[in-house]
């Protein structure tokens, strides 16, 4: 007859009472010491009655447990005689939960993109504001009140009606909305049924390329790029071109004679990330003219067109093409909040039902209560009142930033174009290091991500590229106080590094 096994084989069980229920806890510890051999078969457990007594719990509590136990097939319970571990008959070759296997640990094989996608860089953005790092818009400008009276008008006039599944393409009165707006504000000609709502423009961009590129295939990627871009298209097995770029944006006749049969270009064109150039009319044709010849796609991402503070917003790519070579892709979650999670993408006609079934394989549709309110947000020109407000204060935010940067840094910097978007580039000369000058930032307490972590080739200049649109002034100004320090920490005796404003 096997010895009871008093209430002692527990020394070590803490119940919390924030944790699951004490009948839970007690069935876990259980399960677990005869799972890792501590209670070996045939043990005899003690009664449901000593259980409580040394553990200090109810009895129904203990009872709980062990039934739980005996429903799982792990102790065997005996009217009149009590409570014994089970046998358990593992299959041969496998390993027993809760025990360390013997041997080398087993190698978990990933797919070939599996792998590919695991040493991407991630595109992780920020959860609060702190300088320099961008991604993150004036979440306290946001008219919140406002959106909230539109959330309960919403619900109490559609109810039950916003609660099922939703269009894989998205719900239909905010595609005509969009359709409406980016044919007055970016030149976009397209119908509703040409935009698809996403939840992120890194879903457009990974949509697009999973459905344009075969592994292997050739890719044109500004350099440069933004890491989402790269990400996107190297997890779809894409075979990289980078594509220099200069004050005038993409160098497309570089790109023509490094990849002439290349499959997709990926472009900002309006706002290049991170340099802020903007491609020229006479690239954007030659662009258009190539992708007919040789029958490729440009994908134009429009991520922060809404932002430009000397001169008018320029018109899109997607306005030029008559031949439905260029695929749109851009966002309402730098606009508006980055948790609303609405992208959109517009694709040419005889792409938009490939592009509906393969969203369908993915996460299905876009939430649909946050669109009808976005809808709404458009339609009664809230979203152009808030554009403006937003464009005045990023615009004092920059002048802001350009002026304490220029005062403090000095010849230590030369800044790139800035005349939109919600970041700006300054360049380090001399030979700086810009990994360097980064890592001693964020010491400091300031995220200034260097210009080389964006280059797929060595980048002929250094750089940081300072986001400024989440922080209120006060912030950018120690910001570039903490900056100036870790550059000058960085620069040797008698060394002098001379500032002027790129071209923009």
């Amino acid at each position: 007859m096997p010895k009871p096994a008093r209430g002692g084989f527990l020394p070590h069980l803490r119940f919390n009472a924030a944790d699951l229920p004490l009948h839970a806890q007690l069935y876990r510890r259980l399960r677990d010491a005869i799972l890792d051999g501590s209670l070996g078969t045939g043990a005899r457990l003690p009664s449901t009655r000593t259980v409580a007594v040394d553990l200090g719990v109810s009895r129904t509590t203990a009872e709980e447990a062990y039934a739980q136990l005996d429903a799982e097939g792990y102790v065997v319970r005996r009217v009149g005689d009590g409570s014994y571990v089970a046998r358990i008959e593992w299959p041969r070759g496998s390993s027993v939960p809760g025990r360390r296997a013997p041997g080398p640990p087993i190698s978990r094989a990933l797919s070939g993109r599996g792998h590919r996608m695991s040493r991407l860089l991630a595109c992780d953005d920020p959860e609060v504001p702190r300088a320099f790092r961008g991604g993150l818009p004036a979440l306290e400008a946001f008219p919140l009140e406002l959106w909230q009276r539109l959330l309960a008008r919403r619900l109490r006039r559609s109810g039950r009606a916003l609660l099922g599944y939703g269009d894989p393409a998205g719900y239909r009165p905010l595609r005509e909305a969009l359709a409406g707006y980016l044919a007055t504000a970016r030149g976009v000609r397209c119908s509703p049924d040409q935009v698809l709502v996403l939840t992120s423009s890194q879903q457009a961009l990974d949509l697009a390329a999973r459905l344009l590129l075969d592994p292997g295939d050739a890719a044109w990627l500004e350099d440069p790029a933004y890491p989402g871009a790269r990400t996107a298209l190297q997890g779809a097995g894409a075979c990289l071109v980078p594509v220099p770029v200069d004050e005038h944006g993409m160098e497309v006749e570089t790109a023509a004679r490094r990849a002439p049969a290349a499959r997709l270009a990926y472009v900002t064109p309006s706002h290049q990330y991170p340099t802020g150039a903007t491609l020229s009319l006479e690239r954007r044709l030659a662009l258009l003219a190539w992708a007919e010849r040789a029958g490729a796609w440009v994908l134009e991402d429009d991520y922060d067109s809404e932002y430009r503070y000397d001169g008018r917003p320029l018109a899109a790519i997607h306005g030029l093409d008559t031949r439905g070579r260029v695929l749109y892709a851009g966002t309402l979650s730098k606009v508006m909040f980055p948790s609303l999670r609405l992208a959109y993408l517009v694709v040419p006609d005889d792409l938009v039902e490939a592009f509906r079934t393969a969203r369908t394989l993915l996460d299905g549709h876009t939430a649909t209560i946050p669109q009808a309110v976005m809808a709404d947000f458009i339609a009664e020109g809230h979203f152009a009142a808030h554009v403006r407000r937003m464009r005045a204060i990023y615009r004092e935010r920059r002048d802001v930033l350009l002026e304490t940067v220029e005062r403090r840094l000095g010849a230590r910097v030369r800044l790139g174009p800035a005349d939109g978007g919600l970041h700006v580039t300054a360049y380090l000369e001399g030979g700086t290091d810009d990994r360097a000058v980064s890592h001693r930032a964020a010491r400091a307490g300031v995220d200034a991500l260097p210009l080389s972590r964006f280059c797929l080739e060595r980048s002929r200049t250094p750089g940081l590229v300072l986001g400024y649109a989440g922080l209120p002034p006060a912030v950018i100004r120690e910001g570039v106080r903490l900056l100036a320090r870790a550059l000058t920490t960085g620069v040797s005796r008698g060394g002098r590094i001379r500032i002027r404003r790129a071209a923009p």
